[in-house]
């Protein structure tokens, strides 16, 4: 179990990663590369969904079509990493946090509202990811690993940026904000509740 911060963390999460984390990655370091590896490649995959899905809405596919290939250049990135150092790319394995996350988001009701969560989903990722790396980069001993991560932490605090641009260019500013602040809500509970693992990177 985590216990609420003092502060707010990065990019508005209420609740930062227990320090616990970056220990058990770092003695499970062919587990979290494959996890992230995955991550990145699921990330690639579902910015063509976005796009396939709204393919009306010619910013989002102007924005989000350099972003696949961002997000499939890290894939290779990470996947190079692991062949350096003669791991393998295990199984993707379930997303329970991601999967905690989709339960949460608008099912019925306004198509419009169900665009905004599926922005501000993509949003929420991209954040706690970046503060995952944050961790990592500052908290594992292997200088190149510490670098490595340093990269990943500055792109994904670009794309949580980019999805909030996104869903204030087609929603209104008051109405982001407001559902903006009850996915942080659910998220630190999520986060709260959530058993401490190292083999994963949410």
């Amino acid at each position: 179990m985590q216990t609420a911060p003092e502060q707010k963390n990065i990019l508005g999460l209420q609740l930062p990663t227990d320090p616990r984390w970056v220990d058990l990655a770092s003695i499970s370091l062919e587990a979290i590369l494959t996890d992230h590896a995955w991550c990145e490649q699921k990330a690639a995959t579902s910015c063509i969904s976005l796009i396939t899905r709204y393919s009306e809405k010619a910013q989002l596919v102007a924005e989000l079509s350099p972003i696949v290939t961002e997000e499939w250049g890290h894939f290779r990135l990470v996947l190079a990493e692991l062949q350096k150092r003669n791991l393998k790319l295990g199984r993707q394995r379930r997303d329970l946090y991601v999967n905690k996350l989709i339960e949460f988001q608008q099912k019925g009701g306004n198509e419009d509202d169900r665009f905004l969560d599926k922005l501000l989903i993509f949003a929420l990722i991209e954040a706690r990811s970046c503060e995952r790396f944050k961790r990592l980069s500052e908290g594992l001993e292997d200088p190149y690993l510490k670098q490595f991560y340093r990269r990943f932490m500055e792109s994904e605090a670009g794309h949580y940026h980019l999805f909030i641009e996104l869903a204030e260019t087609y929603m209104d500013k008051e109405t982001v904000r407001r559902r903006w602040k009850e996915w942080l809500d659910f998220e630190s509970s999520l986060m709260a509740s959530s058993e401490v693992r190292g083999d994963r990177i949410h």
